[in-house]
């Protein structure tokens, strides 16, 4: 399989273009053809080195795909199931083996592109939401950089709580996005 490793800690130049054989599930893995990987911050800081990885790895801690094979323990999966995962290294590549408790099923409607997109900054705005503040009708929810990947999410999920969003955003497109993402207020 085609992948992207890391041997030492570095800038871009680090990442390097190899062939690997596809893994074998661990007992209580899958292994995932991926179709879409995410591409997020925290990969930068395990290629710089500042996020211990052991080395070699293939960053990419998000992907989506379709399982191809299961571990002897795993039961809620079988081949041909789509998935999508978030926090766990492996994503840059054609194949990845992942613990089978980090894998969600990927409803219908769901792209594997919007999966793979998702999973962590959808995971960020959850908590926020509803675990760190729980959001109800009648509250208001300040969102700075509502036209991000997390501020979009965020803006959705307070709007559909019911509480009333002021976003923060710096352009006019910007603007736009997170008042069609339901922000009742916007602050250039």
């Amino acid at each position: 399989m085609k992948a992207i490793q890391v041997k030492q800690p570095g800038g871009p130049e680090v990442l390097e273009f190899v062939e690997l054989p596809v893994p074998e599930p661990k007992p209580n893995e899958a292994v995932v053809k991926l179709s879409a990987s995410g591409v997020n911050f925290i990969d930068v800081y395990n290629r710089e080195g500042r996020y211990k990885a052991p080395l070699p790895f293939i960053p990419g801690q998000e992907g989506a795909g379709v399982v191809t094979a299961a571990g002897a323990e795993v039961k809620s999966l079988k081949a041909g199931d789509r998935v999508a995962w978030s926090s766990q290294l492996g994503g840059y590549a054609e194949y990845a083996a992942v613990a089978a408790e980090r894998l969600v099923p990927i409803p219908s409607g769901v792209t594997d592109h919007q999966a793979a997109a998702t999973m962590l900054q959808g995971m960020t705005a959850h908590y926020l939401s509803h675990s760190t503040f729980p959001l109800k009708r009648g509250h208001a929810a300040l969102v700075h950089a509502a036209a991000g990947g997390v501020g979009l999410l965020l803006t959705q999920m307070a709007h559909n709580l019911g509480a009333r969003v002021i976003a923060t955003v710096s352009t006019e497109e910007k603007a736009k996005l997170a008042r069609d993402a339901g922000a009742d207020e916007i602050i250039l």
